[in-house]
């Protein structure tokens, strides 16, 4: 989570912690770590004193801000295998910049990896570091053959779970009815993250109601031929720190496959996001939260 200055006031404005909390409690439920069932106010009362006294480290200006990581260990006195008798919980902060320099940076991506990052059952729906770590090699591998991260799939039908550290959506029209579609993985399966920047993506694009908007899992093959039939309309990840970054290339089997980027449901998605996080417009009741 993070901690921003308002461009109109310099007021102090947190995204939805609320989500953040019930994140941390799921995490911390799904690693047997007892005590999950605390009070998620009084943690996010102490959050936001916390910023409140080191107001200075948060930055003025758009793209910048106080980067938040509430953050669980053991502390149990001896080594071995067992459910943690006791526990640390501390918060993280560090002042960041714009994640984007000069603009968007588009991204590309290769499906050509023989590493996968979540499965059903698995972890993937919580904020663990075990689910980081196994992926350095992988995006390792991906720099070393020119693409930015990798594209993790699932399954045989190669189905598209997330990008990288990132939520992934797919911007494009139904082969079948002609209209434009906003696709993105959905949850039941317990390998997605519930990204708080990807539901806030999927509430904002469902309150328009200019185009149909679907939780399902893309598949690779379905992305290739929508890209041949000049179906594809845009793509993209979302995330905390990026907020929505821009994919410009998939590689699949072999083939890169262009997309255009960035588009113009990209570029208002983020400028919808970061308006209501900066405090330049106004969003849905308890978005933007002022201290």
């Amino acid at each position: 989570m993070k901690a921003y200055k308002a461009i109109p006031d310099h007021s102090l404005r947190l995204f939805r912690p609320d989500l953040n909390m019930a994140r941390l409690q799921s995490s911390m439920d799904r690693l047997e770590m007892h005590g999950y069932e605390f009070d998620p106010s009084e943690l996010l009362e102490c959050i936001k004193e916390l910023v409140r006294l080191d107001e200075k480290w948060v930055p003025y200006g758009e793209g910048y801000s106080l980067y938040i990581r509430p953050t669980v260990i053991a502390t149990h006195p001896f080594l071995g295998l067992a459910a943690p008798e006791s526990m640390l919980l501390y918060v993280i902060t560090s002042p960041v910049g714009p994640y984007y320099k000069s603009g968007f940076n588009p991204v590309r991506l290769t499906a050509d990896s023989k590493f996968v990052r979540a499965w059903p059952g698995g972890t993937g729906d919580v904020k663990i570091g075990g689910n980081y770590g196994p992926t350095m090699k992988a995006a390792a591998e991906a720099n070393k053959q020119g693409y930015n991260q990798v594209l993790w799939m699932f399954g045989d039908d190669d189905a598209v779970t997330e990008v990288g550290s990132m939520n992934v959506f797919f911007f494009l029209k139904n082969a079948e009815t002609g209209r434009e579609e906003l696709i993105t993985a959905p949850l039941s399966h317990g390998d997605i993250l519930p990204g708080v920047t990807r539901r806030s993506i999927i509430e904002l694009a469902k309150s328009w109601g200019d185009f149909d908007v679907i939780e399902r899992f893309p598949t690779m093959p379905e992305i290739r031929n929508a890209a041949q039939e000049g179906r594809l309309i845009e793509a993209f990840g979302a995330g905390t720190a990026a907020v929505v970054s821009p994919i410009s290339c998939i590689r699949y089997q072999g083939v890169d496959i262009d997309i255009n980027a960035t588009g113009a449901l990209t570029q208002r998605i983020w400028d919808e996001l970061t308006g209501i996080q900066y405090g330049k417009i106004d969003g849905p009741d308890e978005w933007s939260i002022k201290l």
